[in-house]
């Protein structure tokens, strides 16, 4: 469901209808909650679902990045931090499948960390645009928080997966 709501929410973003956007954001919010109950609840969790639904959740996040970005809300070098972190991540889990042997994908503490101040801060931020009582000061600070904690995030995962392979190498 949040897959299909990409194009919608760009749109809606794009075209400077925030409210719009807005309950496209939380329709998603509600979608994912309730994926995940009933997953957890039934036990109706797949290896499909296992993939699809975090890469549904990053889309969906990294549209609101690119549009508001594209519109001219946030900076560019923000979109670089966000898009570059998981870059990061995605070339140094390939990197270490490769080069030293399988491993269970984990978040971090500071991915979740990371993605939850990503989801508030967007929040924040359209809720601010869409005219409903948000402090001014929400998007500066909004915008180096999830910039710092970008760099400190990717950093975090570097050092624990070089740690992890140097580990597993000279074990």
């Amino acid at each position: 469901m949040r897959i299909l709501l990409i194009v919608p929410f760009a749109l809606a973003l794009l075209e400077a209808r925030y409210q719009l956007a807005l309950l496209i954001f939380l329709v998603a919010a509600v979608t994912d909650a309730v994926d995940g109950f009933l997953a957890r609840h039934f036990d109706w969790g797949s290896r499909l679902g296992a993939i699809a639904d975090p890469l549904a959740d990053k889309a969906l996040l990294m549209t609101a990045y690119y549009m508001l970005t594209l519109t001219g809300v946030f900076p560019w070098w923000l979109l670089a931090i966000v898009i570059g972190r998981d870059l990061l991540i995605v070339v140094g889990a390939i990197a270490f499948h490769y080069l030293i042997g399988r491993f269970h994908v984990q978040p971090s503490w500071a991915g979740k960390v990371n993605t939850f101040l990503q989801i508030l801060v967007v929040l924040a931020v359209i809720v601010l645009l869409a005219g409903w009582p948000m402090p001014a000061w929400v998007l500066p600070a909004g915008v180096w928080l999830v910039g710092v904690w970008g760099v400190v995030s990717g950093a975090h995962y570097v050092v624990v997966w070089a740690r992890r392979a140097w580990l597993r190498t000279h074990a």
